[in-house]
């Protein structure tokens, strides 16, 4: 019993137990929001154009990363280690995601009659303008906080742009009764101008304005661009499917498959704030030696692939109240549900190590790997969607994120034997 007493007194002082505690407060409370409000939306506007929009959001996915030029990351690297001003960092943030994320959204509008249907490629500008601006200006004001270790910020500003959904659809939901793709989109787009306008806000208040420098923004824009290309690589293995099943006008069988991909999202919300917590922790480690990064991510990885076991169990066997949540257009989502739910075991330990890697600074290792699964995920999804529809998109996400836990085990052992070899055989300086 002392010895329980004392664990848990030492957890209570711990910033690194607390602030995962404030992630997993608010991802539980985001949890239940993200539910609530991912019920409502499937009923409003029912599965063809759920699907619709679904493709049209996987679309923009797979290149949003790029709109920040990955400089919510540098931020927290330069700012967090103290090698860099705050203006500055802050300044980057809102001219690459003003800027890039305006050109991107131009740029996909242009493309989507090509690689879309019609239906998901008439909304494109819509949610391109939402998510590569402004739902990205809301991540990276997350990641100034993370940076700070502020996570209960950071779990507030999520959970601000979780309930402003829940209202918005809750209020169609009651006015309209059913809603086209096209009018949800206009509703997302308006949350996160209202989302960002707060983090945007609260930031500069608590920390001070931001400083424009063009010189700045060049000198880290290659470095952001490595981070920026693992996100989009992990983007595309996580949306090409959805955007492939939209592109052959399967936007019914769409809609089946993306409503269990978000069952899964949200069972892998405590993985996130577990990897959320551990970032800059990881960025702290590495100036003690890549060793102890290595030997903490396995410790916080095992932990993770803990809690995805759980979550996946709990999917596997409630999948069957899905058409009795969202209707019976979803039957199909129970099998597809089924399919998917070892993916969270997977991102426990795909994403923990995988940071760890970037905490080392080794994006580029990561991101090669990160390239490789999406080069697989594309190949399969090639392959088995024309012939399988959703159940092929399942089979290839599976082999993927199995791939991912295998290639990134392998690169940080490798990286940590190698570290450890050169540092023996470095000679002592007395």
């Amino acid at each position: 019993m002392a010895f329980l007493k004392t664990e848990i007194s030492k957890l209570r002082k711990s910033p690194f137990a607390q602030n995962a505690g404030w992630m997993l407060v608010g991802q539980g409370t985001s949890f239940l929001l993200q539910g609530g409000y991912f019920i409502l939306l499937a009923r409003l506007l029912g599965v063809r154009e759920y699907g619709v929009f679904a493709g049209t959001f996987a679309f923009v996915g797979i290149v949003m990363p790029y709109s920040t030029l990955g400089s919510g990351t540098i931020f927290m690297r330069y700012v967090g280690s103290g090698a860099g001003d705050f203006a500055t960092y802050w300044g980057n943030i809102l001219i690459s995601t003003m800027a890039v994320g305006a050109t991107l959204a131009v740029l996909l509008q242009l493309l989507a009659p090509y690689l879309l249907n019609s239906a998901s490629a008439s909304i494109v500008l819509k949610v391109a303008v939402g998510n590569c601006i402004f739902s990205q200006l809301v991540a990276c004001t997350g990641q100034i906080f993370q940076t700070y270790e502020l996570l209960r910020m950071t779990a507030m500003l999520n959970l601000l742009t979780n309930l402003l959904r829940l209202i918005a659809v809750s209020a169609l939901t009651f006015v309209v009764h059913h809603a086209t793709a096209s009018r949800w989109a206009t509703a997302s787009l308006v949350i996160s101008l209202l989302a960002a306008i707060v983090g945007s806000f609260i930031v500069t208040w608590r920390y001070g304005r931001p400083h424009f420098s063009v010189q700045a923004f060049c000198s880290t824009a290659i470095e952001g661009l490595g981070f920026s290309m693992g996100g989009s690589a992990q983007s595309i293995y996580n949306d090409i499917d959805k955007t492939m099943l939209s592109h052959y006008g399967l936007n019914s069988q769409n809609g089946i498959y993306t409503m269990a991909y978000r069952a899964i999202d949200i069972a892998t919300i405590p993985i996130t704030a577990v990897d959320a917590t551990a970032l800059p922790r990881y960025f702290r480690e590495s100036a003690k030696g890549l060793r102890s990064v290595s030997t903490l991510s396995i410790r916080l990885a095992k932990r993770a692939a803990f809690i995805g076991f759980v979550m996946s169990l709990c999917l596997f066997l409630g999948a069957p109240i899905i058409p009795y949540l969202v209707g019976p257009g979803f039957a199909d989502s129970v099998s597809a549900l089924r399919w998917l739910a070892l993916i969270p075991i997977f991102r426990g330990l795909h994403q923990l190590t995988g940071s760890a890697i970037t905490g080392m600074g080794f994006q580029r290792f990561r991101t090669v790997v990160q390239f490789s699964a999406a080069g697989l995920n594309l190949g399969l999804n090639l392959w088995l969607i024309p012939a399988h529809g959703w159940l092929g998109a399942a089979w290839a996400s599976l082999a993927t994120d199995g791939t991912l836990v295998i290639l990134n085990g392998i690169t940080l052992r490798r990286l940590a034997a190698k570290t450890a070899r050169s540092n023996s055989e470095s000679p002592n300086v007395e």
